[in-house]
């Protein structure tokens, strides 16, 4: 028998947190992020994440497992979610997946098998020595010359990703898709893109009044490379060219609400590209929590 599993998702700043909660304690669920961001340390204001008042005793994984400098992929959230999902069901509970991070989730639901190809420090270290001798371009046509279609798929410039590529490539890591092992609801939240975007840009100033600056000079404090995962997201990536004095203060704030309402389309977008997906509309938060319960009573 297949392994119940929900998935909210949705755009930034729709109510996933709120509604993943409310459905956790009516079902008997705990919650499993699918965020980039939220699985760092310290990476608080600027992921919107969960705070210990907000997740009113429901347990939540996949937050704050990697400090700043870790690289976390597709593949980790993959191999943890599964392990996660496994141990909430025998426990009798209810695994819940809310997140934003639309790559995560199709990996899930797609059932993509990502082979055998795990990871491998020394082989890693090796490569990371190689790349700072000869530089990102050389390595990339050495890694073309090896397989052309995962070197296809590299970033520009994006060193993580190019290591990543070569163990694949090395170890033979193919990414199949397969017959998903869950049986999955998927609840997408969605809100009438003007009421959305003026949601995201309080958001954003709400941020910035609580300590988003400041955040981020600690984390720097702390030994976070400006060039790390997290440090790349929205929020944080724009912070770090005001500390750098190459924006000003309100060109920060602007590139933030820009680039999040941005984001959100995308994920809108992503969203409409994927079947069996359930749109409930959050503007009225207690009518989508009644349309919430009876697509779930449905399906159980």
């Amino acid at each position: 028998m297949k392994e119940k599993v929900i998935f909210i998702l949705g755009p930034t700043g729709v109510g996933k947190t709120d509604m993943g909660v409310f459905l956790a304690k009516k079902y008997n669920g705990e919650i499993i992020s699918a965020d980039s961001v939220q699985v760092y340390k310290g990476f608080d204001i600027g992921s919107a994440k969960v705070t210990e008042n907000e997740m009113q005793g429901v347990p939540h994984h996949n937050i704050d497992i990697c400090h700043a400098n870790d690289y976390f992929t597709v593949y980790d959230f993959v191999n943890l979610t599964k392990q996660k999902i496994k141990e909430i069901s025998q426990k009798g509970k209810l695994p819940i997946i809310v997140g934003g991070t639309g790559l995560y989730v199709k990996a899930l639901t797609n059932g993509y098998n990502f082979g055998e190809a795990q990871k491998n420090q020394k082989f890693r270290e090796k490569i990371e020595k190689e790349l700072a001798e000869i530089g990102f371009e050389k390595m990339l046509k050495k890694l073309y010359s090896i397989n052309p279609e995962i070197a296809e798929k590299v970033n520009k410039n994006n060193k993580h990703r190019l290591i990543r590529a070569f163990e694949i490539a090395t170890f033979g890591e193919k990414q199949t898709k397969q017959f998903c092992e869950y049986d999955f609801k998927i609840i997408a939240l969605i809100r009438p893109r003007e009421l959305l975007y003026d949601k995201i840009n309080l958001r954003v100033d709400k941020m910035l009044e609580i300590g988003l600056v400041d955040e981020v000079k600690t984390l720097i404090k702390q030994g976070a490379k400006k060039d790390s995962q997290p440090m790349k997201a929205i929020g944080y990536k724009e912070v770090v060219e005001f500390l750098e004095e190459r924006i000003d203060y309100k060109t920060m704030s602007e590139l933030i609400k820009q680039h999040s309402r941005n984001y959100a389309k995308r994920q809108l977008t992503f969203l409409r590209g994927m079947d069996n997906v359930n749109y409930i509309d959050t503007t009225d938060f207690e009518n989508a929590k009644t349309q919430s319960s009876k697509l779930i009573e449905e399906w159980k």
